[in-house]
């Protein structure tokens, strides 16, 4: 079997730059008053969607170390069957899925107009952004 590269090894200037990219997108949502804990979340109900194994350990350990509970984390999987979540964080989880899923559909508008009625200007780009980012690691990952 032949071993695949590391990307963060094989273009070391391209990885750093998807570092810094998730440095900002995670100020942008601290900036949008999304907590430290819900972000770990939203990138691992992404990264549970993608199938990537790596950032699903990694998000559910740093969720649980930022104060999320292990109830809310339990649930994620199924967070639309369940009463865990405020509707802010709910439009935020659909946000996140649809444009995880872009690819099956195109961001429907009542996905986007509900995100917009729940979630300040700040929350829906900084949501929309954590989704471009961790399906960019996920991506990178899973390679």
């Amino acid at each position: 079997m032949t071993e695949r590269l590391d990307l963060g090894k094989s273009a070391t200037d391209l990885y750093q730059t998807v570092v810094e990219l998730d440095r900002r997108v995670s100020r942008s949502l601290n900036r949008a008053g999304i907590t430290e804990g819900f972000s770990h979340l939203l990138r691992l109900r992404a990264s549970q969607i993608n199938r990537c194994a790596f950032c699903v350990r990694l998000h559910a350990r740093d969720a649980l170390a930022s104060g999320e509970s292990s109830d809310r984390l339990a649930v994620l999987a199924v967070w639309k069957e369940t009463d865990y979540f405020t509707l802010k964080e709910r439009a935020a989880l659909e946000l996140v899925e649809a444009i995880t899923l872009i690819s099956v559909d195109q961001l429907p508008d009542v996905i986007y107009e509900q995100a917009a009625e729940n979630l300040s200007s700040e929350e829906v780009s900084a949501v929309e952004w954590l989704a471009v980012v961790i399906n960019t690691w996920n991506r990178i990952a899973i390679s």
